[in-house]
């Protein structure tokens, strides 16, 4: 087994696996850059919303704009040879 894959559970109870790429922290705050593994082509950034007594993690899509933007350019640095373009 891969140890980059990672299986999350939706709210309805559905298992989704991800591969991570990259982790970083920022402000106090872990986010983690992964891809479907039924998407390769598509990568997300994912905000870790857990305290740190949580049993599991809990995570968010990142969905606001300015937190995208700053966060994407922190893993285009780590990533040397990786470009982050964003969607409208």
């Amino acid at each position: 087994m891969d140890n980059n894959i990672i299986t999350f559970i939706t709210e309805d109870n559905e298992e989704v696996e991800f591969v991570l790429i990259e982790q970083t922290k920022l402000n106090g705050q872990t986010y983690l850059l992964a891809y479907s593994v039924e998407d390769e082509e598509t990568a997300y950034i994912l905000k870790d919303l857990s305290d740190e007594t949580d049993e599991t993690s809990v995570y968010e899509f990142l969905e606001d704009e300015e937190e995208i933007m700053i966060v994407s350019k922190v893993f285009e640095e780590i990533l040397d040879d990786v470009s982050i373009e964003l969607e409208d």
